[in-house]
């Protein structure tokens, strides 16, 4: 009798460890199943080209200078998309200046300290931001291209970028090439012809704020 109590107690035991091993096993499973739906939604949203709204203004006017609507390359360039993206989703675009501005070649912008911090920090960057390595391309650098702006280190990119007004081949294989405008260049040529000082950064803060659309 004590042996079948024993032996009753023991088939008990390793049925509840099975029983409880399955129930990890199929939760197990269900994360793994929300995260391949998760990933495979990620993929979904950058298979198809991306785009956002640039809106500008003139700060210290408070004119309105219009909308730039840019598409982005996922499929040259996965790295530096995902960046911007993270970067539009959280807001850190709204209030930066485009701060250089040459006529003939390129406005440039999305610098953290064209916010709040003096005019003679614009373009410097932050170093605590992350940085996005090089992926050159065969996209080549003619009006209307965005590009990822960096320091003399190839893998130095981090938030901000310039959209050409005009080609540009010797930056073409040199720097990123990530979009592109596809409405809007009219702002873009306003946006370029602003009054500017001697280090080109325009007399009038031109101010962005940048949505998905």
């Amino acid at each position: 009798m004590k042996r079948f109590i024993a032996n009753f107690l023991l088939i008990t035991f390793f049925s509840l460890i099975i029983i409880n091993c399955s129930h990890s096993n199929e939760k197990g499973k269900e994360n793994m199943n929300v995260n391949k739906e998760n990933t495979a939604q990620q993929e979904k949203e950058f298979k198809t080209n991306p785009h956002y709204i640039i809106s500008v203004k003139l700060k210290e006017a408070n004119q309105e200078l219009g909308d730039i609507e840019i598409e982005l390359f996922p499929d040259v360039a996965p790295k530096h998309v995902k960046n911007f993206d993270s970067l539009v989703s959280i807001k850190f675009y709204d209030g930066t200046a485009f701060h250089r501005v040459i006529p003939g070649f390129m406005i440039q912008g999305g610098d953290p300290n064209s916010k709040d911090k003096p005019k003679n920090m614009w373009g410097f960057g932050d170093p605590s931001q992350t940085r996005v390595p090089a992926e050159f391309n065969k996209i080549k650098h003619e009006r209307g291209i965005l590009s990822a702006a960096r320091s003399n280190d190839p893998n130095s990119a981090t938030s901000q970028f310039f959209i050409m007004v005009a080609s540009a081949p010797h930056l073409d294989g040199q720097y990123t090439a990530y979009g592109k405008v596809v409405s809007g260049m009219d702002v873009v040529d306003k946006i370029v012809n602003q009054p500017r000082d001697s280090r080109d950064n325009p007399l009038d803060k031109v101010e962005m704020t940048i949505r998905k659309k």
